[in-house]
């Protein structure tokens, strides 16, 4: 029996070294993990922040495309971003977003400013009422202020009347940086003398937000188009050019240059001088006001507001892409003969072959087709290449581009405006940045999968789970029973 006891005191002191020394052991491996896991969390802390954070969001807000880090990782002179902020009102986009700015180039310093401590630092940069979040870009002698309203961006939509949320943080800062450090910049020299219009608003602000600088230019006080220019624009003239200015142009564009008109009818018809630098390539402008006689084809219930057809091209892929529809109103109805000489001219709105040209013009009183009326179909737009590289883009309707008829058409008036723009300059890499959607998309189902999907988040799976449940405590009990 003592012998017995003594075998247990031994088998147990046996057991609790072995259990000393399993502890022991997974009390240092403990110890190690932990110790690895601090390194590694330590080192991941150090790391750059695109390489710790992966962006999920539908919109990838907080990614960055291609066309800025091409900007970005071409710089050859410093770029300070200066982010005017208070003390806990940082907008984590935008402090992401510049952390990711930061990272990418030893050229670019990010610096917060708090206007509680610095009141009077963005006085030198801009005179706008200056909010949180709002950024000044640097570099040299030249600087840009972007406002926190031109980050978050709401426009109005007319058909619903509410607004819709955009980011365009990335767009802002990119255009900024590439202003401040390029030497040159675009030239857009807008012609005058014949009762051109102003630039609308939105599309005078897309152009400079492009970062394309707009000057005025008389071919009446000039004897050539000036070197520097980029391209010129006619917009929405009401009088007709001289035979001196449209022999300048149509040079200037045989030579290589570059050419944008807008131009609808007017009160005396169609301008003739300038329309005859598109009959140099073989595209006849008709008289009268295009009527629309397919309903599919025009907007508002008016006949004249016409939303034509899109062709296929470098200027309207981006809209057909996104299933945009430009307005064109007013406008002159275009043919093309395909058969002359002289360059390539390429059809980018067109109206249905229900459409016909009122002669009456801005007398009309009906929207009927009448005797003498012309018969389409009929181009709104067109572009033109010549053989020297000259480029020109042609859209018939004077009105367009206005803010108004921009905004019946969700944006999509200056978006092609733009388009032709970037197509005769060049598009670069700081400019084809867009915005990108804050709205929230909500999935929509019908009322039959609606049930369905009742029925089996709440009937089948609870079912489900209890049948398990009972399966499993029955079988622990069989178990138990041929145990014993």
């Amino acid at each position: 029996m003592d012998k017995l006891e003594v075998l247990k005191k031994s088998w147990q002191r046996e057991k609790d070294k072995i259990a000393l020394r399993g502890g022991s052991y997974s009390l240092i491996m403990t110890a190690i993990v932990l110790a690895i896991l601090i390194m590694v969390n330590v080192l991941v802390s150090s790391l750059p922040t695109p390489l710790t954070r992966y962006d999920i969001s539908a919109e990838k807000l907080y990614s960055i495309t291609s066309n800025t880090k091409v900007v970005v990782n071409g710089l050859e002179e410093d770029v300070t971003i200066y982010w005017i902020v208070q003390s806990g009102e940082e907008d984590h986009i935008i402090e992401n977003l510049l952390d990711k700015y930061d990272s990418l180039s030893d050229h670019i310093r990010v610096e917060k400013k708090n206007p509680d401590v610095y009141p009077t630092f963005a006085k030198q940069y801009t005179h706008e009422r200056v909010k949180n979040n709002s950024l000044i870009v640097e570099s040299g002698e030249r600087s840009r202020f972007i406002s926190y309203d031109d980050i978050y961006i709401r426009e109005p939509n007319i058909y619903t009347f509410s607004s819709s949320t955009y980011f365009d943080g990335e767009g802002a800062i990119t255009s900024a940086i590439d202003y401040v450090t390029r030497e040159e910049l675009p030239q857009l020299y807008l012609l005058e003398g014949h009762g051109e219009a102003e630039l609308p608003s939105a599309f005078k602000e897309q152009i400079e937000r492009d970062n394309i600088e707009i000057n005025t230019l008389s071919l009446l006080k000039v004897d050539s188009i000036p070197e520097d220019a980029a391209a010129i624009m006619i917009y929405a003239p009401e009088s007709d050019i001289s035979h001196k200015e449209k022999d300048l142009l149509a040079d200037y564009v045989k030579e290589g240059g570059k050419l944008l008109v807008v131009a609808g009818p007017t009160e005396d018809g169609i301008l003739e001088n300038l329309y005859a630098l598109l009959a140099d390539y073989g595209v006849k402008a008709h008289e009268g006001i295009v009527v629309e006689g397919a309903r599919e084809h025009y907007a508002f219930q008016t006949p004249l507001m016409l939303l034509p057809e899109m062709k296929k091209s470098e200027i309207t892929d981006p809209l057909i892409e996104e299933n945009y529809y430009p307005l064109m109103p007013v406008s002159i109805g275009l043919t093309i003969d395909e058969a002359a000489a002289g360059g390539r001219v390429t059809s980018l709105l067109n109206t249905s072959q229900s459409a016909f040209s009122k002669l009456a013009g801005f007398n009309i009183s009906t929207y009927e087709k009448e005797e003498g009326d012309i018969d389409g179909p009929f181009a709104v737009a067109v572009s033109v290449e010549s053989g020297q590289d000259g480029k020109m883009v042609w859209f018939t309707s004077s009105s367009f581009l206005e803010d108004m008829y921009n905004a019946y058409s969700s944006g999509a008036n200056v978006n092609l405006g733009m388009n032709a723009l970037s197509y005769l300059i060049g598009e670069r890499e700081a400019v084809a940045i867009r915005s990108k959607s804050l709205d929230y998309e909500y999935l929509t189902i019908s009322d039959s999968t609606s049930f369905m999907l009742k029925v089996i988040m709440i009937g089948l799976f609870p079912i489900l789970y209890l049948a398990i449940g009972i399966y499993v405590i029955i079988r622990r009990r069989r178990l138990q029973s041929e145990a014993v």
